[in-house]
């Protein structure tokens, strides 16, 4: 701690062992001072005595600052300490945590509650009511189990069966002579007869007509 530290721990050490039975009143000032029900000072309280009063607050306020002062320098030395000792706040936190923690394990109302819980645990009723619970997820599971397997074997049935036939196709609803004598059979060919003359005249005109009807004729 530093020096300034030092005399303000030193100045409270004084101020407190110059009273008698210090208990934060002075056993100096003898009041005769009776409080109302309201906390108010009786109407009997002399001049005398309010003096005394404010002397002894302005002393005790001047004490409370030197104490504040004083706690202040010992938390910069604390943090100090830490610091030097690679302790971050982290740490700090974690440690007052787990701390607490312990303190609460060892609290007699969780030691108490932690044998409530033992002894429900170990009831007649929770043990019931515990194997009823398991033989319910047992009798769901397996429910739930049989409808995956029926559910799985349909779909494989549903996967063995043959695709529907179409319901009209070309070659079962119309035959190839009935095609030859329809119009647009007929129409096509007459197209397919027009061109083959038009392409005929061409080649003949060039007198180079016997290569096209050789493919023609293939």
């Amino acid at each position: 701690m530093d020096t300034a530290g030092r005399s303000q721990h030193a100045q409270v050490k004084r101020a407190a062992m110059s009273r008698q039975d210090y208990d934060g009143t002075s056993p100096s000032v003898n009041l005769s001072t009776r409080l109302t029900g309201n906390g108010c000072p009786h109407a009997e309280l002399r001049g005398n005595d309010w003096d005394n009063l404010r002397l002894e607050l302005a002393k005790t306020e001047d004490e409370i600052q030197t104490l504040r002062q004083v706690l202040l320098s010992k938390e910069k030395y604390a943090a100090d300490i830490r610091r030097q000792l690679g302790l971050s706040p982290l740490s700090n936190v974690k440690q007052n945590l787990y701390k607490g923690w312990q303190e609460v394990q060892t609290s007699a109302p969780y030691l108490t509650a932690s044998a409530t819980l033992d002894d429900i645990s170990h009831s007649s009723t929770y043990v019931r009511t515990r194997d009823g619970l398991s033989h319910a997820g047992q009798m769901t599971s397996a429910a739930l189990s049989s409808v995956g397997e029926v559910i799985t074997r349909r779909l494989t049935q549903m996967r063995a069966l043959p695709l529907p036939s179409p319901s009209r196709t070309l070659s079962h609803s119309i035959s190839v002579p009935t095609m030859r004598h329809s119009s647009t059979f007929r129409s096509f060919e007459e197209i397919v007869g027009n061109v083959k003359d038009k392409v005929t005249g061409s080649l003949s005109s060039n007198g180079d007509t016997s290569g096209f009807e050789r493919r023609y004729m293939r």
